[in-house]
């Protein structure tokens, strides 16, 4: 079903740029609501993720050095931090790394640290 929905927001995206209303993927140091809002969470394969960002570009609204640094590794792309508060629109795409177990209260992780917890990706679609 996600190949589906990936399939139809390539579509939407190509329609989109053409009228230049394309709005560029926010990426995000872990799954938050930015704003008030419906929103609809999936798991996202990194060649998905890959692909989301070469079709519609990035932002980043990464406040961590680690977490930009292993999100460009994955995707293949350069991630600056940017500590920032970013509110995601209706219709954007977010790409979060979500860590399999959290980190201890006050510490912040190194991207060895990071790799070896392990963590997966999440689409966030704000719907409206």
């Amino acid at each position: 079903m996600l190949s589906r929905q990936l399939q139809c927001a390539e579509e939407v995206g190509e329609l989109l740029a053409l009228d230049g209303e394309m709005l560029r993927v926010v990426l995000l140091n872990g799954p938050v609501c930015t704003s008030t809002g419906l929103y609809r969470v999936s798991e996202l394969h990194v060649d998905e993720a890959r692909r989301l960002v070469r079709l519609y570009g990035s932002v980043s609204a990464v406040g961590h050095e680690a977490t930009a640094a292993v999100l460009s590794r994955i995707l293949g792309i350069a991630v600056p931090m940017n500590r920032v508060e970013y509110e995601q629109q209706a219709g954007q795409l977010a790409i979060a790394l979500k860590l399999r177990q959290r980190a201890p209260e006050g510490q912040i992780l190194s991207v060895e640290e990071m790799l070896q917890i392990g963590f997966s990706l999440l689409l966030l679609e704000r719907l409206e």
